[in-house]
């Protein structure tokens, strides 16, 4: 897109294809690079401190919470997505769902039908350790 960080998600390594003709139901945790030209109903997850990376073609469709670093949408999300470092939605995206992000890359005719809610690192970061603190076994009870 514009910036001079978006061919790194382009460029992506991918290690797992969903082709176009799959239809997978329920959730998937994956590391590195997953590319879905198919169907998934179930949650897509890949740890937060991760460099993984979504890439959702214009054919793709997810059914179900999205939670990866970085995504790269040209198809269709009915669900949260939560991008812990950088959204980009190419023109065919359409989300229904709230977006959560960090950096954010939109071209013309993308859609979001939920909200945009920016979430710096840092401040999620100490969301992260204020929970920590607040367990039981580190209240001293």
């Amino acid at each position: 897109m514009w910036g001079s960080n978006s061919n790194k998600l382009k460029t992506a390594k991918v290690e797992t294809i969903i082709g176009k003709n799959t239809e997978l139901s329920g959730d998937i945790n994956f590391q590195g690079g997953l590319h879905i030209d198919g169907k998934v109903k179930g949650n897509v997850l890949a740890e937060d401190d991760s460099e993984s990376i979504l890439i959702l073609s214009q054919e793709g469709v997810i059914e179900g919470e999205v939670r990866v670093p970085n995504v790269l949408i040209n198809g269709q999300v009915s669900g949260d997505v939560h991008a812990s470092d950088r959204v980009e939605l190419a023109n065919h995206a359409r989300i229904e769902g709230n977006v959560y992000y960090n950096l954010l890359e939109m071209e013309m005719g993308a859609a979001i039908n939920g909200n945009l809610v920016h979430q710096s690192r840092q401040e999620k970061r100490l969301l992260e350790y204020q929970k920590k603190a607040d367990t039981p076994e580190n209240s001293g009870k």
